[in-house]
């Protein structure tokens, strides 16, 4: 083998090496959806582990229209950011866009969704408190026309403001600054 084969390989591996923190995040989740967290156990999230994560994953989710995701945690809320182009996002989904729509939603704009999570008792709701495109904060129909046209298309079973199963035997998942807390459900 040259030595410019295994230089350009050297490179590629180097690149491509994983996020220890993203590592983290999914060995975290693996346990959880294996069934392999113990009862009554809490697992912990940090807040770099979930940006490593979005990092990885979203882009794995969405290919095309959305960059530089990161997340902001609260006492029971979380903000999530990121530069999207919702034309690009719409197309990537397979979906084609009218001509007048897509003058509208075209290039690359900032982004910031606002939640609140309550859970408890294996169920969980997470409620949409505020969106913002540009840094201005999007109104009822609009928002109605965001979540219709691209995030049920992506995440169809999503539910927005009504409980839902948490699944994988958890109790609970609570989120403060720095960090998410998922427990599992005690052992009866």
């Amino acid at each position: 083998m040259s030595r410019l084969v295994v230089g350009i390989c050297s490179i590629a591996l180097t690149l491509s090496a994983a996020d220890p923190l993203y590592e983290s995040a999914e060995r975290k989740l693996d346990l959880i959806e294996s069934g392999q967290a113990k009862p009554g156990s809490v697992i912990v999230f940090t807040l770099a582990e979930v940006n490593a994560w979005a990092r990885v994953s979203v882009p794995e989710i969405v290919p095309q229209g959305i960059r530089d995701p990161r997340v902001e945690l609260d006492a029971g809320s979380a903000n999530g950011y990121a530069l999207i182009d919702f034309l690009k996002m719409h197309q990537g989904a397979g979906a084609s866009t009218n001509w007048l729509i897509s003058r509208l939603i075209e290039g690359e704009r900032p982004v910031k969704v606002s939640v609140r999570l309550s859970s408890g008792g294996g169920r969980c709701t997470v409620d949409l408190t505020r969106v913002e495109v540009s840094n201005v904060a999007v109104n009822a129909s609009v928002l109605d026309f965001l979540i219709k046209t691209f995030f049920l298309p992506l995440y169809p079973d999503a539910k927005i403001g009504e409980p839902f199963e948490l699944g994988y035997n958890l109790d609970r998942v609570e989120v403060s600054p720095g960090q998410v807390k998922v427990t599992v459900k005690a052992a009866r």
